[in-house]
């Protein structure tokens, strides 16, 4: 492949797809895209899937590519505690050390990865991505914060997916001169011009559950807060659907139990592509009650938006989740653990005139401004300030071809 630029970008990734999250998701997104404009992309990260594809304490590294991106998955010899002891990390991160324009973007929590980086025997051109504060994990959280401290401190900038984050967040007004904001972003033509099999698909959930489907998207932890969600269904017609696995499942199941809607509640665990799209393009609404900062953004509440499908955030405070989606301009926004609110702002959808379509324009319009593209040349803008202050790519947005 021919290089429109010589930067080299090292993404310090926790886990990397097959791993399904909301960070390895959007590494991969930004990494594809770096690399389809020129860069040379690397992406270090813990392996955690044995050969059978099965999740393991112990596992090999792997050397892999995703296209253009080669992908050094570190094997461990043991988790613990969201901890991974990888005996090889610092030795492969050593490695790129003395390459040149190479710069390194750690992505953020990730524990592993900053005890690499403060083991090092000097300073890397460092860009950190802070997706989100430890909220409720407080052993883990102070446990950290040295870490936390040396590494940030010898940054060279500081990104947040919004500048509500930063607003909120007393660890990141530490360092003012160097934070910034750099929006998350997709491609969002899989939503846009979903495929054959996504259609089908979305038929065939409407044909099941009928024409009102509410849709519940993320792991199954506390902070997404599908008890809400359930709560609410109570109090409205139709369905909800729940995409994603965690360890809040078997109490999840007790609590539809327990409130009596277990025959309208449909546990789909986790979903290829084109089953997601197709989810989103069947769905009345998407339901995303997450009530601490935890969520940072909501990149699920751009794919709706793209896949036209309105949103029902809450109102967390200091996050970007209700500026992703705004309230009565894209979507509807509740106060944060409140049933009763959701299932009104629902309602309202099903019975108010031309409410959801005018939000499903505005919705179409905002999902590109999230465009992966654009957040890739923000980052490069971010990286050139890095390398050197002299150093500039104004061609580096050229090869388009492959996006």
């Amino acid at each position: 492949m021919k290089r429109t630029t010589n930067i080299h970008i090292v993404h310090l990734s926790k886990y990397y797809p097959p791993d399904r999250g909301g960070i390895e998701t959007h590494v991969q997104t930004l990494a594809r895209t770096q690399a389809a404009m020129g860069a040379e992309v690397d992406v270090i990260c813990v392996n955690r899937l044995d050969q059978q594809g099965k999740l393991s304490n112990k596992t090999k590294t792997v050397d892999d590519e995703d296209g253009d991106v080669k992908v050094t998955r570190i094997g461990r010899v043991l988790s613990l505690a969201g901890f991974d002891v990888c005996l090889g990390l610092c030795q492969t991160i050593t490695k790129f050390l003395n390459q040149p324009n190479t710069i390194f973007h750690l992505h953020t929590p990730n524990p592993t990865m900053l005890l690499a980086l403060t083991m090092l025997d000097r300073k890397v051109p460092l860009v950190i991505t802070h997706h989100s504060d430890v909220i409720k994990q407080k052993i883990l959280k102070y446990a950290l914060r040295p870490f936390e401290y040396l590494v940030y401190s010898q940054s060279a900038q500081i990104l947040t997916t919004s500048h509500q984050y930063i607003e909120g967040s007393k660890f990141l007004q530490q360092y003012p001169s160097k934070t910034d904001a750099l929006p998350l972003g997709l491609d969002t033509t899989t939503y846009t011009h979903p495929s054959q099999q996504a259609l089908a698909y979305s038929r065939r959930l409407k044909k099941q559950h009928g024409d009102i489907i509410w849709l519940s998207i993320g792991r199954l932890v506390y902070y997404k807060a599908l008890h809400i969600a359930i709560q609410a269904l109570t109090r409205v017609p139709g369905k909800l659907l729940v995409v994603g696995v965690g360890p809040l499942e078997t109490e999840l199941k007790a609590l539809v139990q327990k409130l009596g809607v277990e025959n309208r509640i449909v546990w789909l665990g986790r979903l290829n592509e084109d089953e997601l799209v197709g989810a989103y393009h069947a769905a009345t609404a998407l339901w995303f009650p997450s009530n601490v900062r935890s969520e940072g953004f909501g990149l699920v509440q751009v794919e709706a938006m793209a896949s036209r499908c309105p949103v029902i955030n809450a109102n967390i405070p200091c996050s970007g989740v209700p500026w992703v989606n705004r309230h009565e301009i894209e979507g509807l926004t509740v106060p944060i653990n409140d049933p009763m609110a959701l299932a009104e702002a629902a309602k309202r959808l099903l019975l108010e005139p031309g409410l959801r379509n005018r939000l499903v324009r505005a919705s179409s319009r905002r999902a590109q401004y999230f465009n992966h593209i654009n957040m890739a040349v923000r980052s490069f803008e971010f990286y050139s300030q890095v390398l050197s202050p002299e150093l500039n790519y104004p061609s580096i947005p050229t090869r388009l071809d492959s996006l």
